[in-house]
């Protein structure tokens, strides 16, 4: 019989509550449980002593016995000084998706296609206003002489 250390979820609609219990692995989540070896509120702010409550003894002789703790549980553990985890790393957390990589290629091009029109039309528009006053200076002198 596989047993998990779990939360069993309680509380109201948008208000959880979780008591941290002892269950056979194939169990529903809220069903029935072995025992109740502790609470989590996570309502309650970080550093609030009543965050999380544990029975130590029980949860030790359980880790003992060879129950699995989830890895929401492992974490609770960890900081309760109960049982160490190991620190995981994701490389690809801040990474956006392949989604947003192809909205953020197609919103560089179409800022680049901007940036090489608006050049052109400066070009265009600098062109012709250099030839004018060389169209000035060649009026001024016919009719000065």
């Amino acid at each position: 019989m596989a047993v998990s250390i779990r939360l069993s979820r309680g509380g109201a609609k948008k208000r959880p509550y979780y008591k941290i219990v002892i269950a056979n692995a194939t169990a529903p989540r809220d069903g029935k449980y072995l025992e109740q070896v502790g609470t989590y509120n996570p309502i309650l702010a970080k550093d609030d002593e009543n965050r999380v409550r544990l029975i130590e003894d029980r949860v030790r002789y359980w880790l003992g016995v060879g129950a699995q703790p989830t890895d929401r549980v492992a974490r609770l553990l960890d900081k309760a000084g109960i049982k160490e985890r190991a620190a995981t790393t994701n490389p690809n957390k801040a990474e956006p998706g392949k989604k947003a990589k192809d909205r953020a290629e197609e919103k560089a091009d179409k800022q680049r296609e901007a940036e090489e029109a608006a050049a052109a039309a400066a070009a265009a528009a600098a062109a012709p206003a250099e030839e004018a006053p060389a169209e000035e200076a060649a009026t001024e002198e016919s009719t000065e002489a």
